[in-house]
Parts: structure tokens; C-alpha cells; sequence
């Protein structure tokens, strides 16, 4: 399942070493593909060299705390789901961790199955969009009613146009690497880079500004 891994990237930020092997193994056996960093710079400085599904921050972690940390990305434009971890209980830090942007808290010490449930919630959140309707400058996109329009006039897509279409506008600002993107476009099997080439043109054609990120993927401008 090599394609289906790019879809399922956590940077773990930990500096407990136990809790820290505790949560790779377990999220290792589900799939996942983990980059554990133990202090808040070296985690800033991963987040800009690659592009993650979700984070997992504790709060109490060296140099910068997780809380600044997600500040720091969420004032950057980094949208990435953020899941905290930590044994801080009390309402003023909850408050803190979602004011700073996070999408999810946990409470040490947790239930490792808790903590897969609320991961694999955030991933299918980023990768399925619970708006009907998608919109980027002049065009919408009715995912329902299988909809494309610009300036209100109808584009026709094929289907793997409309999926890559849905994939660029929920994931705006964001680098998708070609593997995630192909398995998206081809439920888990092996599309061409040909292809992915031809529907990126059609639709930078219509009106989305999608550039292409040498030797990773593409990413969808934000408007």
C-alpha cells in the first residue's frame, strides 16, 4: 500500500522517548508513516521542508512549546489538522490550544484506540470536504449535483477532472504530492504521470492557478 501511506504522513512532535516509540508502533501498525522530532525547532524547521496529513504536538516540548509552534504555522497559512497531546487539564490551556488553531485535544494518559480514532477523523476531514459546494475565484464546483461553473456558465470535466477539481479545492495552499494525488484520482491504483499532466493543464486552462512543485507534486494557489 505505498500510495495509500502519502495520504497518511503525521509529524509527531514528543519528548517523552516511551510515549514516543509507544505511539509510532502503534500508528505504524495502522498504516501510518511517522516523522517523530523531540523539540519545537526542529519541528518548525520540518514542517517547511515537508508537507504532513496531520500533526500530533505535545505542549510541554523544548525550545518552542507546541501551542506557539501551531501558532507559528497557522500565521504562516499552514492549515495542516492539528491533534494535541499533553497532560495540561485544565480549561485555560484548552482554550489556549484551540485559539492557537488546533483541530483536536487529547488528555495523557489516553487510550491508544481514542488516539486512532481521532486521527483517521481529521484525515478523512482534510480529504473529504463536507461543503456541497466548492468555490475558487469565478468557479464553483456542486460536488452533489457533479457541477462545474465559471462566470455561471457549465464546464464540462471528465470524472478524474472533477476528482482532481474536489482534490485542489479542498487542499488549497497545500502540496500534494503526485503519489497521494494519484491515489485519490485512482482509488489505489497506479495512474500515469502523463495523464496527472494533461488534467493539471485542463484545469490551470479554466482558471485554477495550480503550480507544479518540481520533483514532489502540485499545489493549488490560493486566489
Amino acid at each position: 500500500m505505498f500510495y495509500h501511506t502519502h495520504m497518511k504522513t503525521i509529524l509527531l512532535v514528543e519528548d517523552d522517548p516511551i510515549l514516543g516509540e509507544t505511539i509510532i508502533d502503534i500508528l505504524e501498525d495502522e498504516g501510518y508513516t511517522i516523522t517523530w522530532v523531540k523539540d519545537g525547532k526542529g519541528a518548525l524547521q520540518m514542517c517547511f521542508e515537508k508537507s504532513f496529513s496531520l500533526y500530533l504536538f505535545d505542549i510541554n516540548v523544548p525550545f518552542i512549546n507546541g501551542l506557539e509552534l501551531l501558532n507559528d504555522l497557522r500565521y504562516s497559512g499552514d492549515e495542516t489538522p492539528a491533534i494535541f497531546i499533553t497532560a495540561l487539564v485544565d480549561l485555560n490551556s484548552l482554550e489556549k490550544g484551540f485559539q492557537v488553531g488546533a483541530d483536536d485535544y487529547i488528555k495523557k494518559p489516553f487510550e491508544m484506540k481514542e488516539l486512532v480514532v481521532r486521527i483517521e477523523s481529521q484525515i478523512k476531514k482534510r480529504f473529504n470536504s463536507y461543503k456541497n459546494t466548492l468555490q475558487y475565484k469565478d468557479i464553483s464546483y456542486d460536488i452533489a449535483a457533479n457541477i462545474v461553473l465559471k462566470n455561471g456558465k457549465k464546464i464540462h470535466l471528465s470524472p478524474s477532472e472533477s476528482k482532481l477539481l474536489e482534490l485542489f479545492l479542498q487542499n488549497i495552499g497545500k502540496v500534494l504530492s503526485k503519489d497521494e494525488i494519484l491515489y485519490n484520482l485512482h482509488n489505489g491504483d497506479i495512474g500515469s504521470d502523463a495523464s496527472l499532466r494533461v488534467q493539471v493543464s485542463k484545469l490551470n486552462k479554466i482558471g485554477l492557478d495550480i503550480s507544479n512543485i518540481r520533483a514532489v507534486g502540485y499545489r493549488c494557489e490560493k486566489p
